[in-house]
């Protein structure tokens, strides 16, 4: 028994099986991602905005620096998107109130509205892939998901997790 189990662990590792992988996770990715560029390409948005007006509007009051550690890139690259969409509209800043160095970002109406109808889109695709996968698979996804992010990254997606989890059970707690 254990050379059957030890031959079925290795054929998921095989090179071919790893790399149809990489291109599912690619071909998955162009396609989550297409309907919501196509509406961003007709405003002169792209991906980079996107991105930008999803993790505020994740994070209200969210700081530039905490934008800038989750996405990754460059304050140059930053200051160029979140100009563009404070002179679009999309964002506002403010200065914060304890530390008036800090820059908060928050959406407007107008970027609550695509932010909205982006995600939308999105959860949408992600809802009809887990209804046609089921919760076993679901759960599996995950996994594999969270085993591909580099060790900060998970770390501090289980940080949040935790903040979530705390946060709702003190909003049930206080609705009682």
């Amino acid at each position: 028994m254990a050379d059957i189990k030890s031959s079925q662990k290795a054929l998921f590792l095989r090179k071919e099986t790893l790399r149809q992988g990489i291109e599912l996770l690619f071909y998955a990715y162009r396609d989550f991602t297409s309907e919501a560029d196509s509406i961003l390409s007709e405003i002169g948005l792209g991906r980079a905005h996107h991105r930008v007006i999803y993790f505020i509007g994740r994070q209200p009051g969210m700081t530039v620096s905490d934008l800038l550690n989750i996405l990754k890139i460059t304050k140059q690259s930053l200051s160029r998107v979140l100009s563009h969409l404070i002179s679009e509209s999309y964002v506002r800043q403010e200065i914060g109130e304890a530390d008036k160095r800090q820059r908060l970002l928050f959406l407007t109406s107008k970027g609550n509205a695509l932010e909205a109808r982006l995600t939308d889109i999105q959860c949408k695709r992600f809802a009809n892939a887990y209804l046609q996968s089921g919760a076993s698979n679901v759960a599996g996804f995950e996994q594999v998901l969270t085993s591909l992010l580099d060790a900060n990254t998970n770390q501090q997606q289980k940080q949040k997790t935790e903040t979530n989890k705390y946060v709702k059970h003190q909003s049930t707690y206080s609705r009682r």
